[in-house]
Formats: structure tokens, sequence, C-alpha cells
């Protein structure tokens, strides 16, 4: 889909692991699907505020930001034409996830049982998260 904007807005999405999984969520609006959490940086607030706001919002889960997987800033990346960057973080949570704000659902997936139909670049993300987990080295630069 093509860019309509003209200046990148900045959004945030979190990798969450709890519970030997990581936490998806399914979108209400679309495109539908799973997805990290995440959304947008609203005005005046720091990237890791919005992280560990957006992570309560959707997953009821209080986070503690343990890393800065990388940035994501393919111009096509997201399919609503709408051009974001997004600061892609690391969290921990404990707890039972549950779906809020534009979240219908949360859950914890392990990584060999991930749904299939995960919307934007977040398999791109999820993939680059298994590599650096796995000693591999963060994405790179120009994702």
């Amino acid at each position: 889909m093509a860019v309509t904007e003209k200046a990148p807005k900045p959004t945030v999405d979190i990798i969450i692991e709890n519970g030997g999984g990581i936490v998806l969520v399914k979108r209400k609006f679309p495109p539908l699907g799973w997805a990290l959490p995440g959304g947008f940086v609203d005005a005046g607030e720091w990237v890791a505020q919005a992280a560990r706001r957006e992570a309560l919002e959707e997953t009821g889960l209080a986070v503690e930001l343990l890393d800065l997987l990388g940035v994501y800033s393919n111009p096509a990346r997201d399919p609503r034409g709408i051009y974001t960057v997004s600061v892609v973080y690391i969290a921990r949570a404990d707890g039972v996830p549950q779906g809020g704000d534009d979240a219908a659902v949360a859950q914890i997936f392990p990584l060999d049982a991930l749904p299939p139909d995960i919307v934007f670049d977040h398999p791109q993300m999820i993939a680059d998260y298994v590599r650096f987990r796995a000693g591999q080295g963060r994405p790179p630069l120009d994702r």
C-alpha cells in the first residue's frame, strides 16, 4: 500500500516474555489478526513510557523493559498507509494477559506455536527477536 503520510508517526511495539512464550494481541480493528502489543507514542511522551502504557492498556500487564530490539522504519510497514517508525522493546511480565483497549484478546504463545495470521511486519520482529535471543546479534539497521 502506498504511504499517504509525509512525516513518520512514532510507534512502539513490545515483545513481552511471559510464561515461556510471548504475548500477542488479537486486533479489534483492521488490519485484523494477531500482533505484538503496541501503538502510537502520545505527544510529549517518552518512548519507553509509551511502551509501558501500551502494554498495560492492551494486555493488562505491567512490564519491565529489558532491552531495545531495534527500530523498524520501512515506509510500507503499516498496511493502512500510515508512515510509522516503530521502536521495538523486549520486556518481561508475569500474570495472565487480558485483552483491552483495541485488543480483543491477549494470549501467550510459545515461539514454536505462533498463529499464522500475524499482521504488520511483526513476523520479522519476532524472527529478529528469536535470532537475538539465540545470541546471533541484533537485527540489521535497515529494518
